[in-house]
């Protein structure tokens, strides 16, 4: 299918103790609809730093990063917030469920549409990945595995063509898991684009494209899983 994330070029650097540091140099990829890509390599790599340039969370130093074939660079904060609102959905390792609120609440917060669209969507996405009984639950009374489940249901309820995730298994139990990769791999044959930052060698062996990185550089581009 069609590209749907590209990035030129991109570096970023950090300053550590007077020393500069390189977290990524020179990468460049393609993320196309219809596919897993899995982003692998050891702690340090530059994985979660590519992950948040490619969601328009962190600015590259150098380089340039495409939404569906527009280039982002130098576009102001709030047409990056509006990009990233309407076109990118996020899943956290550590779920960034608002305590407080249901799980339902939870899912409807980052809606752009009518509050009643939105509240209708939200229950259609629980049912989806299997938590329309719990819509009323706060995050304390849901497992690991469940609201790491709301948390996917919230990155969809704008319906992104592009959903990131960083280490969703990473605090999931094997069963968990298994649903959680389920559901990812229908959002892709869906044609959306799944990008996953993962240590987990089940996660990179259920994706159609890994690319591993070491010390900030690509080291294997595109490579079947």
């Amino acid at each position: 299918m069609g590209e749907l994330l590209r990035a030129e070029g991109v570096g970023k650097s950090y300053t550590l103790r007077g020393s500069r540091v390189d977290v990524l140099r020179d990468v460049g990829l393609v993320v196309r609809g219809g596919e897993v890509t899995a982003l692998v390599g050891h702690s340090g790599s530059g994985k979660t730093t590519l992950l948040h340039i490619l969601g328009l969370l962190t600015a590259p130093d150098r380089g340039r990063v495409f939404v569906e074939g527009a280039d982002t660079c130098g576009l102001g904060d709030g047409a990056l917030a509006d990009l990233r609102r309407s076109r990118l959905g996020f899943v956290f390792q550590s779920y960034n469920l608002l305590p407080q609120h249901s799980a339902l609440r939870n899912v409807l917060l980052p809606y752009l549409g009518r509050r009643a669209d939105g509240e209708a969507r939200a229950r259609t996405l629980l049912e989806r990945v299997g938590l329309g009984e719990r819509a009323a639950h706060l995050p304390s009374e849901l497992s690991g595995g469940e609201q790491q489940r709301v948390a996917l249901a919230r990155a969809l309820v704008n319906d992104p063509p592009v959903v990131l995730a960083d280490e969703p298994t990473g605090n999931l139990d094997e069963a968990s898991e298994q649903v959680l990769l389920g559901l990812f791999r229908e959002l892709a044959d869906e044609g959306r684009a799944v990008v996953l930052v993962t240590h987990n060698p089940a996660v990179s062996d259920a994706a159609d494209v890994v690319h591993r990185l070491d010390e900030g550089a690509l080291v294997t581009e595109g490579s079947a899983a």
